[in-house]
């Protein structure tokens, strides 16, 4: 007897690499990724099935591996293989790039197995699924906001667990991906000359606390200068202006925001670091 564990991960994102130790199984020991007819019905040991799945796998035959899985379920529906076999599905239907059916996986084990510790396991790859599909901020955001429902969920249920420490980075990855989108959608009504429209985008990244800790953040209060004193609002320009300040007087957009109003005839309450010190002697004091 030996013993082999659900594969280990190795997410592809290329923002993050984590690697996630799922369950472990102990099976009897024995002994491409192009898609291919469902295996004949044969009944057969469900040690050799999920083995040969295993085996499968191990040489990146995902799709191989896959109707093996599925075999065990459907010759062995109730056992502790057919559990684990769900799992390995999950994860080979990940590293195929089959996120849909991973997903679909991942519902499946959680609706059967919802007390499961392996459940936190089946939670997580699914919200990895959305993440990698996340697109530019020029497209649609549909999976954006899916993996940030789902992130949320793996930090709420498994606090203090490895999922839930990888899903709070990626969480942030996607506030930042959604603020970047108001910021891109502020932009186009910016230069279309609709300052009202703009106005209200920017508003949204610096009004939600999620979105007030990005990178977009600094920007959005400068924007928001920049569509006031478009609109003749001068005493609502110098707040924002007095905001961006105070949060980030270092910030290259405050600098220029202090240019703009100094301009106008105003002079805002905080000077940019920049004019206030050299960036040298911040590193190296005297």
């Amino acid at each position: 007897m030996g013993s082999q564990s659900v594969p280990v991960s190795k997410f592809r994102s290329g923002l993050i690499l984590s690697t996630v130790l799922v369950a472990s199984l102990t099976v009897a020991a024995c002994s491409n990724t192009r898609a291919r007819p469902k295996l004949a019905y044969e009944e057969r040991p469900v040690e050799m099935l999920y083995n040969t799945g295993y085996e499968r796998l191990e040489r990146r035959r995902w799709r191989d591996a896959i109707d093996y899985f599925q075999e065990v379920e459907r010759q062995h529906p109730y056992s502790e293989w057919a559990r684990h076999s769900i799992l390995m599905q999950i994860y080979a239907y990940y590293q195929n790039g089959n996120y849909t059916e991973a997903v679909a996986a991942s519902d499946r084990f959680i609706q059967l197995f919802p007390g499961n510790p392996s459940a936190a396991y089946a939670y997580y790859m699914k919200a990895i699924c959305f993440f990698e599909q996340i697109t530019d901020v020029g497209r649609e955001q549909g999976y954006a906001e899916n993996a940030l429902a789902a992130l949320k969920d793996v930090a709420r249920r498994y606090p203090g667990t490895a999922y839930a420490s990888d899903a709070l980075v990626k969480i942030e990855m996607v506030n930042d991906q959604l603020a970047g989108k108001e910021m891109a959608i502020g932009r186009y009504y910016q230069r279309a000359h609709q300052p009202l429209a703009a106005m209200n985008r920017y508003r949204v990244v610096v009004d939600n606390p999620d979105f007030q800790r990005t990178s977009h953040a600094p920007e959005a209060l400068y924007r928001l200068v920049e569509v006031n004193l478009e609109l003749g609002l001068k005493d609502e320009a110098i707040r924002n202006g007095a905001v961006l300040g105070h949060n980030f007087p270092g910030s290259p957009w405050y600098a220029e925001a202090y240019t703009l109003l100094t301009r106008q005839g105003d002079r805002p309450e905080v000077e940019p670091e920049a004019r206030r010190e050299g960036w040298l002697s911040r590193i190296i004091p005297g």
